[in-house]
């Protein structure tokens, strides 16, 4: 494998992870360690192992087909890609908002920087990544650099936090309770709206489509859902050594308290900088994905991409200065995410049946098992949580 394909494979890998591990991403492990403790270790293993089932069930199906998500939907039944595009830019923004909010928090950790400033400063430093002229590699460096600064600092805190290893372990494999929300939430936040097709749309950007790039792709997508594992494990253990202690959690911004309680005052300064990070890089991995599902329907939106992109994360920051950035939207935007999945992965999984979309290519049987079971799981999982929401 040549040095620039490599660049490309791990770069769609981290845009994946950092496009996931935003604030929402910190905020809805901290808030369900709290409030699950231990047991919470048996969501994220079962969260993770949907999450492999989804990335690589899509990703494999769009870079053989050479199609992207929406063009894909079209093939398979005309108009049907207009609404997945609907649907997953209109999550993506609702993230974006959030993303921008959790910019400005992180800078605010960081620097004591008001969180309006740092909003409006993290706007500009996306709009300039994206308005460099070799886009695709910064876009790449970018996440890759900032992703494993976020891995390292908080491997750090968690150390910090002292946490019952052997208690997680145990509860991944045998919960005490289980919590169908944690599970949707956690599903829809790592792989859910535009998250599950960053990476995909990236490769096909870059050029890497076709049956001979299969097992490329198969790495980079395994690569971009370790490195989520990895993080939200991480997290879930600082959180879980702090609860443990019997910390009380600021309501307002629990991932801080996590960062502060266990590693003080340099611990929140790394908070700080993992929340920036975490939050700048989905701000850029939203608003490329969102837009890569609208470029295709029209030359116009294609010619203008980068303007596209920059209205997106304006139009973010607009808004976020305009209403806040409370937790709660953190946590209702996962799992709205989550809704998403299922019918977008049953979409992939009927079209990549389809020889005049797919050609020779015969996916491979326990890959489309392990998909439909997801569609099925996230299904059912998905009408539990709107029982849930609707009081029945």
């Amino acid at each position: 494998m040549n040095k620039q394909r490599f660049s490309i494979l791990m770069g769609a890998a981290f845009l994946m992870a950092t496009s996931a591990i935003g604030p929402g991403f910190l905020t809805q492990t901290t808030v369900f360690t709290q409030q699950h403790a231990a047991a919470f270790s048996f969501a994220i293993l079962v969260s993770i192992l949907l999450d492999i089932g989804a990335q690589l069930n899509i990703w494999r199906i769009l870079t053989v087909s050479n199609y992207r998500a929406q063009d894909l939907a079209n093939a398979l039944f005309p108009g049907l890609g207009y609404l997945l595009a609907g649907l997953v830019v209109l999550g993506g923004l609702v993230f974006n908002i959030a993303n921008i909010g959790g910019c400005g928090l992180g800078l605010q950790a960081l620097t004591g920087m008001e969180t309006v400033y740092g909003a409006i400063l993290s706007c500009g430093i996306a709009l300039f990544i994206f308005w460099m002229k070799e886009a695709g590699n910064a876009l790449d460096h970018f996440t890759r650099w900032l992703g494993i600064l976020m891995l390292l600092l908080t491997l750090y805190v968690a150390v910090s936090s002292h946490p019952p290893v052997m208690a997680a372990l145990q509860q991944s494999i045998w919960p005490d309770h289980i919590n169908t929300k944690a599970v949707i939430t956690l599903v829809g936040g790592t792989v859910g709206g535009y998250i599950s097709f960053a990476g995909a749309h990236r490769l096909l950007d870059a050029g890497i489509s076709g049956t001979s790039s299969v097992k490329y792709v198969n790495r980079s997508a395994v690569s971009g859902i370790v490195i989520t594992g990895v993080m939200r494990t991480l997290l879930f253990l600082a959180a879980l050594g702090v609860v443990t202690q019997g910390a009380i959690l600021d309501s307002g911004n629990p991932p801080a308290s996590v960062f502060r309680i266990a590693a003080g005052e340099i611990g929140y300064r790394f908070f700080g900088m993992v929340m920036w990070s975490a939050a700048i890089t989905s701000v850029v991995g939203a608003a490329y994905t969102s837009v890569s599902f609208l470029k295709t329907f029209h030359p116009f939106i294609a010619r203008q991409e980068k303007w596209f992109i920059t209205f997106f994360i304006v139009f973010s920051t607009i808004v976020f200065i305009a209403i806040g950035n409370p937790v709660q939207l953190l946590i209702t935007a996962g799992a709205l995410n989550g809704l998403i999945l299922p019918v977008a992965l049953a979409v992939m999984l009927i079209a990549a049946t389809r020889k005049r979309l797919v050609h020779d290519y015969r996916h491979p049987v326990w890959m489309q098992i392990a998909g439909w079971l997801v569609v099925l799981i996230m299904g059912w999982l998905s009408v539990l949580t709107l029982k849930e929401w609707m009081g029945m």
